[in-house]
């Protein structure tokens, strides 16, 4: 997964415009949950996955078209941090009538990530990097 991009206040941006591909998104946050994928054996490895996430999702999940996953990816966001994307990003959300369940799941992801950005590295929000 070395071909993700940084994890910055631009890439969050980029999730919420429709400019990163789902597949990289869920890559994104699949990472930032712990799966990684072991190239030797072809198998997801999901020892460094929280035990929650583990127990329900032993590969990592589709969070664009999945509710469920995305309604559990929703609930672990800390309190503290559900309206970064207003408060740090200045987003104001989709227009009515241009939106749906897809744009709505980016959003998600887009305000989870930056929550793991905002408890990882500070308020500076610098940018974390994939190797």
């Amino acid at each position: 997964m070395s071909d993700l991009p940084p994890l910055n206040t631009q890439t969050i941006w980029s999730i919420l415009n429709d400019e990163i591909d789902d597949a990289t998104v869920n890559q994104l946050l699949w990472y930032c949950l712990g799966y990684r994928y072991d190239r030797s054996t072809q198998k997801w490895n999901n020892q460094q996955v929280p035990a929650e996430w583990q127990k329900e999702y032993p590969q990592p999940p589709d969070f664009i078209n999945s509710r469920p996953a995305t309604v559990k990816l929703t609930r672990s966001i800390p309190p503290e941090n559900k309206q970064l994307l207003k408060e740090k990003l200045g987003f104001t959300g989709y227009k009515i009538g241009e939106f749906g369940p897809r744009q709505t799941r980016r959003a998600t992801a887009a305000n989870w990530l930056l929550s793991y950005l905002q408890q990882h590295d500070g308020k500076a929000m610098n940018t974390i990097f994939f190797v």
